[in-house]
């Protein structure tokens, strides 16, 4: 997973509606698609591009696909926008602490 990749997919208002669906329980292609006007292909192509960047887990369950969202990418792209600002609670500077990067 790339952050090129999860942003692409974050892009998408579709694929964040998406993603705040299964904030809270995971679905099927089916109930997913449920909720928007758009064809099953259509729906399938958002899921895909969703799993592809890391943002969706996938389970199979007889003739049903379920899919979840991985809190853990969501976390690594938080931690990486907070770096970004720079953490102001240890009093690193809004680009990151240069003295850390330049030991050694």
């Amino acid at each position: 997973m790339g952050f090129a990749e999860t942003f692409k997919a974050l892009a998408d208002p579709v694929r964040r509606d998406i993603l705040t669906m299964l904030r809270d329980r995971r679905m099927s292609a089916g109930e997913i698609g449920s909720h928007f006007d758009m064809t099953g292909a259509t729906v399938s192509y958002h899921l895909n591009i969703l799993k592809k960047a890391g943002l969706l887990f996938e389970e199979k369950e007889k003739n049903y696909i379920f899919y979840s969202l991985n809190t853990s990418i969501v976390e690594e792209v938080m931690v990486w926008l907070a770096d970004l600002r720079g953490n102001t609670e240890t009093g690193a500077s809004e680009g990151g602490n240069c003295d850390e990067k330049n030991k050694g």
